[in-house]
């Protein structure tokens, strides 16, 4: 089986000033062609650092690949590197040349003599089209390894990705490999990370096949079910037993599967079920309403929500009775139901979440810390208000808030 190895190139990606999104789609889409990553290095815009990694990851992998270094300036070295690596000269390429002016006249501007360099490519090297940007990508052959430079900015990146490269490795991948993978992801929410492996228990050890990876973020764990095998179909087959295994062992914790969202799935159930959602919200500021809203169609089970922030508004929008805040406080189970009914009463809605808390950095007490948050869910039925305690900063206090409440409503609907 081929193995792929990743360059990514950039002063701002080792200091941190730019995270390294490219690297993490393209071992995604590498994966799932059966041409698994074995290593990544992150190097600065130095022509000899930038060598010393491509000789690290060819000596890695059948397939080396670079993102970054591709623009006019000073420090977009990786076309220089790749020419010193090579053993050859940067050529100009008249038909490349003619494109990037072309790129410019076509908006009114006028080409910098800068972008010149961009239609220089190693000699015996071949130039990758760009049809977003200016930087042509670069791909090259060496003693049966393959080379590909591409642009670090994401969106161009991907499209050249998709465009020019992913097919020819797709067919590479095909043609060489002795084995098959199929993937599965699991997403769950409402326990840690330490407890989902708890239950899992022996399904997650090393070397097991299928194996089983596991990832955090803000909450949503996410299970990569990773099976290989001679065939496809086996492949495949292993990953639907394993993932029937995990669904029957995790249960209401399991909410979707590959990059579904809990706001994409609560809103195909609210659609499904023909249900309507307001929502009034206090500490997480309108968070929840855009998580919501961000699905195409919302308009179908979304009516409105508000940013009761002050006690004023919570009265004057909602219809809290200013004692009940005196007396159990702006935080408090009290006031979250409260919030929930009034907005739900108000918008005329068959669901309505209501959510007030502490996202810090400060305002928190002995009694209240930072991180309290209280949650309403009302409906026809019943209204649910449970108390949570969140951790880390004010922004992940907030998402975390919003999105526990999104997984509240979720168990309502599966009722």
């Amino acid at each position: 089986m081929r193995k792929a190895s990743i360059v990514s190139v950039g002063n701002e990606v080792l200091s941190g000033q730019t995270v390294d999104t490219n690297a993490s789609y393209l071992s995604e889409q590498l994966l799932s062609i059966s041409l698994p990553v074995v290593s990544c290095y992150a190097i600065g815009d130095d022509i000899d650092s930038i060598v010393r990694a491509l000789n690290l990851a060819s000596s890695d992998a059948d397939v080396v690949l670079a993102t970054g270094g591709l623009g006019p300036t000073d420090d977009d070295l990786t076309r220089q590197a790749f020419a010193k690596f090579l053993g050859t000269e940067l050529q100009l390429e008249n038909q490349l040349l003619k494109r990037i002016e072309d790129f410019f006249t076509q908006r009114n501007l006028q080409m910098p003599e800068k972008n010149k360099i961009q239609a220089y490519i190693p000699s015996g090297a071949k130039a990758l089209a760009n049809n977003t940007g200016t930087a042509p990508g670069i791909t090259a052959e060496v003693k049966g390894k393959l080379f590909i430079a591409l642009p670090g900015v994401p969106l161009e990146m991907k499209r050249m990705f998709e465009e020019s490269v992913f097919p020819r490795l797709k067919k590479l991948a095909s043609e060489s490999r002795q084995v098959q993978i199929a993937i599965r992801k699991l997403k769950c929410f409402g326990a840690g990370e330490s407890t989902i492996s708890e239950l899992l228990g022996s399904l997650c050890r090393r070397g097991r096949n299928p194996l089983i990876n596991c990832t955090v973020e803000h909450g949503v764990i996410t299970l990569h079910i990773i099976a290989t095998a001679k065939d496809k179909d086996k492949a495949q087959q292993m990953v639907e037993k394993d993932e029937e295994l995990l669904r029957n062992i995790l249960g209401a914790l399991v909410y979707g599967t590959g990059e579904q969202s809990l706001a994409k799935v609560v809103g195909q159930k609210l659609a499904q079920q023909k249900k309507t959602i307001a929502v009034a919200e206090s500490c997480t500021g309108g968070i929840l309403a855009k998580l919501i809203t961000d699905i195409p169609g919302a308009s179908r089970y979304f009516t409105r929500g508000w940013v009761t922030y002050s006690n004023d508004a919570k009265n004057s929008e909602l219809g809290i009775p200013p004692h009940l805040i005196e007396k159990y406080g702006a935080v408090s189970e009290k006031v979250a139901r409260s919030m929930a009914q009034g907005a739900r009463k108000r918008a005329g809605t068959d669901f309505a979440i209501g959510i007030t808390g502490i996202a810090g950095p400060t305002g928190g007490s002995e009694q209240k810390p930072v991180g309290l948050v209280y949650i309403s869910v009302d409906s026809d039925s019943d209204c649910e208000t449970q108390r949570f305690i969140f951790f880390h900063d004010r922004g992940f206090i907030r998402l975390r808030a919003a999105q526990t409440a999104l997984n509240m409503l979720r168990l309502r609907l599966r009722i």
